[in-house]
């Protein structure tokens, strides 16, 4: 007995959605992503940086401990949350904390200095726009156990040529300060405060409230009241003490001599509390409001913030997002090679996609079709050369090529097939 079950109306489902402020990288997005990575992969090697990997999530007092409890990062920004076990975690906001608690965990305060290069994502709870993204990737590097000022210079000039390697050199400009030493910002403080004191009622909200707990922060401000009483405010370069005044003309004369152009910009402060001395930012006007895409500076507390000694250190983060906008045009992708099968060969055609890959060719091959389908195929997925296998070829150990560039076919040996190929087209 046949039961007959009527057919249940389902109702119709939504597409899911990305969480706001994240995106996927798919085609030209992911090959922009891939050749920053690359291309800072290769610069940094030149300068003896080896790249590091640690988690996407740490102990919450990894960042809230040292990036400072009166940061936007720890009181506004952080993805943090308590896991089964009753752990608190944030997902990292940024990748210098994390990159120095690494050096500490694995006991290579020891081994100094280590040149340290990285590259992930990121991960900050703040208003999508334009180059912004809620999660974000960067690169990095940080060379820690150097105390020089030729230490800052090296870095920042890394970074310069990773611009220059990515053709964007032209579009930015390096902006440097100094944040001087304990004492220097000391007596800074004092001078901001007596300043800002005057013009409090003038001041944000916000700027009221960094007065009482940071008033270095008040510069960072974007408010156009603060802007316009910032413009006279004092400057640090009134308060360094003679140490601190030596260490920034001797960083400014080393990119000088490596060839990197700057202009001062006294007004440039870090909005993470365990920066001294050096702090930067490459910027552009290409990109609206989000002018920033390389910045860094010295951060000589931040290893001891993590229970390390007393280390020296100076570093840079930059935005792959905000560089890949930068770029002119994406890398083409890589142009494979087509084996298409006559007949009965796709077990023969399977050896010789995997004999050319092999040999470094980017190799494909339709699962089905005839000729003139797998043809249409190869010339859909951008292929520049079809190597066509039929059973006399085979049998003649031959395949005849066609150049889908220029439409000439021709005869040749499957023995030498790879290296033909590798002399005439794309790795």
């Amino acid at each position: 007995m046949s039961i007959h079950h009527p057919s249940v109306s389902r109702p119709h489902m939504a597409a899911l959605q990305p969480p706001r402020g994240t995106h996927d990288l798919i085609g030209e997005d992911q090959r922009r992503y891939r050749h920053v990575v690359e291309t800072a992969r290769r610069i940094v090697g030149l300068y003896g940086f080896d790249e590091w990997a640690t988690p996407v999530f740490e102990d919450t007092k990894v960042f809230s401990r040292t990036l400072g409890e009166t940061s936007d990062v720890v009181t506004k920004e952080m993805y943090t949350f308590t896991d089964r076990g009753g752990e608190g975690l944030t997902l990292r906001p940024e990748g210098t904390a994390a990159i120095c608690r690494a050096l500490v965990t694995n006991g290579l305060t020891q081994s100094l200095p280590q040149k340290v290069f990285y590259a992930g994502p990121m991960f900050r709870y703040e208003r999508p726009q334009k180059g912004r993204y809620r999660q974000f990737h960067q690169i990095g590097l940080e060379l820690i156990g150097a105390a020089e000022p030729l230490a800052d210079a090296e870095a920042i000039a890394c970074g310069w040529q990773i611009l220059n390697a990515l053709g964007i050199g032209g579009s930015v400009a390096l902006e440097l300060n100094t944040l001087g030493d304990k004492a220097s910002r000391d007596a800074y403080r004092e001078a901001l405060v007596a300043y800002f004191s005057a013009h409090r009622e003038a001041l944000s909200e916000e700027s009221r409230t960094r007065l009482e707990r940071n008033p270095l922060r008040i510069l960072d401000s974007k408010n156009e009241g603060d802007r316009a009483l910032i413009a006279d405010a004092p400057v640090i370069y009134d308060h360094l003490t003679e140490e601190a005044a030596t260490f920034y003309v001797g960083l400014k004369r080393h990119l000088t001599q490596l060839g990197v152009p700057f202009r001062e910009n006294p007004r440039i402060v870090r909005g993470l509390d365990y920066y001294n001395h050096t702090a930067f930012e490459f910027v552009t006007d290409a990109l609206g409001s989000q002018g920033t895409v390389l910045a860094g500076g010295r951060y000589d507390g931040l290893v001891a913030e993590m229970g390390g000694p007393a280390t020296p250190a100076v570093g840079w983060a930059a935005g792959i997002e905000r560089l890949s906008m930068l770029l002119a045009e994406p890398p083409a992708a890589p142009a494979p090679v087509a084996v298409v099968p006559v007949g009965e060969e796709e077990e023969a055609a399977l050896d010789v996609v995997q004999s050319l890959r092999a040999a470094g060719l980017r190799a494909e091959m339709a699962y089905r079709g005839n000729l003139k389908r797998r043809m249409e195929r190869a010339n859909k997925a951008g292929s520049w050369a079809a190597v066509i296998l039929g059973t006399e070829e085979r049998a003649r150990g031959v395949a005849q090529v066609k150049d889908l560039r220029s439409g000439e076919q021709q005869e040749v040996a499957l023995d030498g097939l790879a290296t033909w190929l590798l002399a005439r087209g794309v790795a």
